[in-house]
């Protein structure tokens, strides 16, 4: 990445201060005279560049002037493009101060072997209709290659499914793995094993405590009350490759850069990434899956508990008292949302399938006005506990009702807490080898313009053909379409910040836009993908909109205008407004 002019000609001019400090150019000139007087042969006319260079580093000059050059990089004003979904991206890189005179070099292998970091693999299928299923979900090994000869190493590794599908193999991965730059020296892959074995010996036992406490937890809250047992207290959750983990894994403070600007922002984008609940073989319950961020990411859709994990996350890296809870919606369906705590204690739920947000104030059954006062507008029943990166806290109130629910949580006779140790030993990063790192966030890779333009253009292509089956002619109106834009973009603005932007100025465009004696219809609709023939297809099902494409009558204009907005992770929020003016013959 090349510097900009001004920050050029800033460096230039500090290096030139410290070698003139360092009186350099003098000691250059001894050296060369030095050299001329001792090393030049007398039929050599003149002293090349090479043999100048060779005599400067032999007497340590250039070795010196690197010692003292200290570069602090200044990224500030600068972001990393990000790449396609890898587990690298854009994030926000802090000042580091580099002492080293070696641009190539790395840490050493020894350094290398305590990374215990694997490499999460995520395998997704596509279809022609860009449906996205999970086929497999693997995390990868890599210090092997510290051991192996020449910094190369081959593996051979077999991917199994996810979900019900965790035991059945799904192919073989043949990996091949190289250390670049080269180590200066390997390690004996007996090292590296002994390392591994241990690493996995530490972290077996680790959580093998944790299971230990969390069951002495358990039987503790059921002396509080017997009913607590069919309460949603939600300690282990399984991912996406069948593997019990603590729920507060699952989240964990994460900053989105430069991508989204607001926690609102952040729920908005939560709630654009398509919503798909696991897939039950045969009758009975849900099937419980909760995936890992980057399987979630990739995939762009999961379920209710994907969306609450990666919200809280999120909230948290903005500094909010966040939370994950476990309870029921209506009709007892299981469900988990988020809830932030305000320094003045206000409780704000926050749904992460929506965005919508809810202000929660506790009723008293027992007062006599308790059946006068309002209903609550969320949708949520039941609570069953809350947690987060740091803190895991069973409901213990008498009744686990939301409506009623008291959410001071520093009470222990209304929230039974775990040790905050006990939840870090196994949850804080870098506690156990078995927990997987959480990618970074990758910008868009989706050209908004272009991709409105092009549904745009599919829908009027679908529309003429549906109205020529049934025998209707059809004429477009674009700076009608054009007009449709504002309010397209208010409607997007009100579900980010729920504050209504206003639409005066598109209503009183329209009022000129349609003559006296003619009638206007639109209607607006979202979607969170851009298949447009399926969009269509979802548009005919309403009789509102069914009613404006098929709209017969004098002197018919028709009219469509597509906004796409995009998210980070390539998500997107798709606007439709299908819209017609005719003359009224009444």
């Amino acid at each position: 990445m090349s510097l900009p002019p001004e920050k050029a000609s800033e460096l230039k001019q500090l290096i030139h201060q410290q070698l003139s400090k360092m009186d350099v150019h003098g000691r250059i000139r001894e050296i060369l005279a030095e050299t001329i007087r001792e090393e030049l042969a007398p039929d050599q006319q003149q002293l090349s560049t090479e043999d100048l260079i060779k005599a400067l580093r032999r007497r340590g000059i250039i070795d010196d002037v690197m010692k003292e050059l200290n570069f602090v990089t200044d990224n500030v004003d600068q972001e990393l493009p990000s790449s396609p979904k890898q587990p690298v991206g854009f994030t926000d890189r802090q000042s580091t101060l580099l002492k080293k005179s070696d641009g190539t070099r790395m840490a050493d292998s020894t350094t290398m072997l305590s990374i215990s970091d694997p490499v999460h693999m995520v395998l997704i299928k596509t279809d022609i209709f860009a449906e996205t299923t999970l086929v497999a979900s693997y995390f990868l090994e890599w210090r092997s290659v510290l051991g192996s000869e020449n910094g190369v190493t081959n593996l051979t590794v077999e991917l199994m499914g996810v979900g019900t599908e965790s035991k059945v193999s799904v192919g073989i991965l043949n990996i091949k793995l190289e250390m670049y730059p080269p180590l200066n020296q390997t390690l004996s892959q007996e090292v590296v094993n002994t390392q591994l074995a241990l690493e996995r010996q530490k972290t077996a036992e680790k959580e093998r405590l944790f299971l230990v406490y969390a069951k002495q937890w358990w039987r503790e809250y059921l002396q509080i009350r017997p009913s607590h047992n069919s309460r949603l207290v939600k300690i282990f959750a399984q991912d996406e490759n069948g593997i019990n983990r603590p729920v507060c894994s699952y989240v964990k403070p994460l900053r989105a850069g430069r991508l989204l600007d607001t926690p609102r922002q952040a729920a908005r984008f939560v709630n654009v990434l398509g919503y798909e609940r696991a897939p039950v073989i045969g009758g009975g319950g849900k099937q419980e899956q909760w995936c890992t961020l980057l399987a979630f990411l990739c995939r762009n859709k999961g379920d209710c508990e994907d969306h609450a994990n990666l919200l809280c996350s999120l909230l948290l890296g903005y500094g909010l008292e966040a939370f994950v809870c476990v309870g029921t919606k209506a009709k007892g369906v299981t469900h988990a949302w988020v809830m932030t705590c305000g320094t003045d204690g206000t409780i704000t739920f926050w749904e992460s399938l929506t965005g919508h947000r809810y202000l929660h104030k506790p009723t008293n059954p027992d007062e006599p006005s308790a059946a006068e006062q309002s209903k609550p507008l969320y949708p949520y029943r039941t609570i069953g506990c809350v947690f987060n990166h740091q803190m895991f806290l069973g409901n213990c109130q008498p009744s686990d009702s939301v409506e009623s629910c008291v959410f001071d949580l520093n009470d222990e006779s209304k929230w039974k807490p775990m040790s905050e140790e006990a939840v870090k030993s196994v949850c804080a990063p870098g506690a156990t080898t078995s927990l997987p790192p959480f990618p970074p966030l990758c910008a868009s890779t989706i050209d908004a313009s272009v991709t409105s333009n092009e549904i745009e253009m599919q829908l009027r292509l679908l529309v003429s053909e549906h109205r020529k089956d049934l025998g209707l002619t059809t004429v477009w109106e674009d700076q009608l379409s054009y007009l449709l834009s504002p309010a397209l973009a208010s409607y997007e603005f009100e579900r980010t910040t729920s504050i209504s932007a206003g639409n005066e100025e598109f209503q009183d465009a329209i009022r000129r836009a349609v003559p006296d004696g003619h009638t206007f219809k639109g209607f607006p609709i979202h979607f969170v993908y851009r298949n447009a023939r399926r969009a269509f297809a979802t548009c005919l099902r309403s009789p509102f909109c069914e009613e404006i494409i098929c709209c017969r009558g004098d002197q018919v204009r028709l009219a469509v205008r597509v906004r796409v907005f995009t998210y980070p992770e390539s998500a997107c929020a798709v606007w439709i407004m299908f819209a017609c003016k005719y003359r009224s013959v009444l």
